[in-house]
């Protein structure tokens, strides 16, 4: 990989995100057992896998095409809401990608992801603090964003994405529930994360383990 992503490198993170998801699935669907069904681990699972198999395509699939394909494909996982949440999401990357485009740089990256985290705002009224998945991707989104406009590497980027994801998810451990049916529970939600927005950190943290070993596999090749 060099500073720029194609959608081979972004299969190679979807199947590194799609790892930590399995890994950590008893630990998503106790998190979901709180306020929830105890089913957000299984219903992660379905949803990595069916976006990992839209991505296996050649590497010269343009990036809209397989964002938009993965979009629906992911909303048809019987994942419950995440299923929709985050294929809005992805639907909103692919429909922001001029047809042709094979590959961005941190900046390109960024305002899909951009466009993909507006997708989802418009599909809920939830925002930060309502202890719910925008705790962590609207951070990893800004994060990723700020990245780009300091000229910084792709690597730097996801790795910066992935660290504010995970100060999100943590902080959801203090926050109330404002919305499903967590809500009804009020102050017995405090003390436990959002199994939603740690499901979004385990993503951004495959996306960048994956982008930081493919940087370090080129630079030994160098030698």
């Amino acid at each position: 990989m060099t500073d720029r992503v194609t959608s081979h490198d972004i299969l190679r993170m979807v199947q590194a995100a799609a790892i930590l998801v399995r890994e950590q699935r008893l630990r998503l669907s106790q998190l979901d057992s709180v306020a929830g069904d105890g089913d957000h681990g299984s219903a992660m699972v379905r949803i990595v896998d069916h976006l990992e198999a839209s991505f296996v395509r050649p590497a010269s699939a343009d990036l809209k095409s397989c964002f938009t394909d993965a979009a629906w494909s992911v909303m048809n996982s019987d994942g419950g809401a995440s299923s929709s949440l985050l294929g809005a999401f992805f639907l909103g990357v692919g429909e922001s990608v001029q047809e042709g485009i094979l590959s961005w740089d941190c900046a390109g990256l960024a305002a899909a992801l951009e466009a993909g985290l507006q997708a989802v705002q418009r599909q809920t009224k939830a925002k930060p603090g309502d202890k719910t998945l925008m705790d962590s991707l609207a951070p990893a989104v800004e994060a990723l964003a700020t990245a780009a406009e300091a000229k910084r590497p792709l690597d730097d980027g996801l790795r910066a994405a992935a660290q504010a994801a995970k100060a999100g998810a943590e902080a959801t451990e203090k926050m109330i529930a404002r919305y499903g049916r967590a809500r009804l529970l009020g102050d017995k939600t405090i003390g436990h994360q959002d199994a939603g927005a740690a499901s979004v950190a385990l993503m951004f943290e495959g996306f960048s383990r994956a982008t930081s070993e493919a940087k370090g596999n080129l630079a030994n090749a160098r030698y």
